[in-house]
């Protein structure tokens, strides 16, 4: 990444003042057919790695939790079953088209009350100190312009004993894994935006947003830097998806 007044946006080099409202641009424009395209494009495998999350987040009734980047409510749907009436969950993104597609899934689901929506963004997180006792990113930390800065901000806001899950795209172990990726990444998921979503550019951008993304060590450097402890990441379907998890102590 580029430094002081530039950063990446995909493979391209942009004013960082200018990289949050391209990302929102992209996000506006997938919004609508956003979990359609999730399981066109991961073949709902996407949904065992949010299962996985959910498995490892350790939630209990009438816990807090943070859904960050919680687009269109899939982990903040579970979330809010597990937390029950006694419990919050707050979906936030930086969206408003994703936040308000997350609002009307939720409510068609019959989940009420116990959940709020936050338009924010992961950098500067408008939460009191030490609020929450979970909170989760899947698949948003690789489009935070300064992702240092939001990782602070997420320990700043979680609670002594809680915890962190961060779900990414990460970079496969294996070489012929590797090469097949890249071919579906470039070649497949560009057609088929244009022709389930209209947009072939979106996903050319989301692509390059993973290659660029810290790999999976240099993200357990990253939290540990921010404060976390007990930093460890599983890698799934090969290390195509990783899940970091680090503690607050």
């Amino acid at each position: 990444m580029a430094e002081n007044n530039s950063t990446d946006f995909g493979y391209k080099t942009v004013p960082t003042s200018e990289k949050a409202g391209m990302v929102a641009g992209v996000f506006h424009s997938v919004a609508a057919k956003y979990d359609l395209m999730n399981d066109l494009m991961s073949m709902g495998i996407h949904r065992l790695w949010k299962r996985f999350t959910i498995d490892l987040s350790g939630v209990r009734p009438g816990q807090k939790v943070l859904d960050l980047a919680g687009g269109t409510g899939d982990l903040a749907a579970k979330f809010a079953r597990i937390v029950g009436d006694n419990g919050e969950v707050v979906l936030a993104d930086i969206n408003d088209s994703m936040l308000n597609v997350g609002k009307e899934k939720l409510r068609n689901l019959g989940i009420v009350g116990n959940v709020r929506f936050v338009q924010a963004n992961a950098e500067c997180l408008p939460f009191p100190d030490n609020h929450f006792d979970l909170i989760t990113i899947a698949f948003g930390l690789r489009n935070v312009t300064d992702k240092a800065a939001a990782l602070k901000s997420m320990q700043r806001v979680l609670k002594p004993g809680g915890r962190l899950l961060v779900l990414e795209f990460s970079k496969p172990q294996n070489m012929l894994l590797t090469q097949a990726y890249d071919i579906y990444s470039f070649k497949v998921l560009p057609a088929m935006g244009k022709l389930v979503a209209g947009d072939s550019e979106s996903y050319q951008y989301l692509a390059e947003s993973i290659r660029m993304h810290p790999d999976q060590e240099t993200l357990k450097s990253m939290m540990f830097d921010a404060g976390f402890d007990e930093v460890e990441y599983h890698n799934l379907t090969g290390g195509i998806v990783a899940l970091h998890r680090g503690f607050k102590f």
